[in-house]
């Protein structure tokens, strides 16, 4: 997974378990792609302490995710979930039986729910 969608995710699921000053800088950096040194200027802040906040943020997300195993689970929820739905399509092509219709289309609306 590209880091840039790995920081996402775990910002999503910790973020509000950083400060806000490492969630803004991690923030700034990976979604809004700003430079350390952009941040620095806009926050009032040396490079360094913005290179050293995003940085101990990281690790306290990776730490939090290495625990509780959040965004691993979401994924593998999500791959499951693709993997139903391919195969229910599959299925639904092949089969023209009403019943069966409509037992796949039942099936379907369960995983949608399943996704939120």
């Amino acid at each position: 997974m590209e880091e840039r969608v790995l920081i996402s995710l775990l910002l999503d699921f910790y973020g509000a378990l950083l400060t806000e000053r490492q969630k803004q800088c991690l923030v700034l950096h990976h979604e809004d792609d700003m430079s350390l040194g952009e941040i620095a200027e806009q926050l009032g802040v040396s490079r360094q302490a913005i290179y050293d906040n995003i940085e101990r943020a990281r690790q306290l997300l990776e730490m939090y995710e290495s625990k509780l195993h959040l965004v691993a689970q979401y994924e593998q929820r999500e791959s499951l979930v693709a993997a139903m739905r391919k195969e229910l399509a599959h299925l639904q092509s092949r089969m023209k039986d009403a019943e069966f219709q409509t037992s796949t289309n039942t099936l379907y609306q369960l995983v949608a729910q399943m996704e939120g």
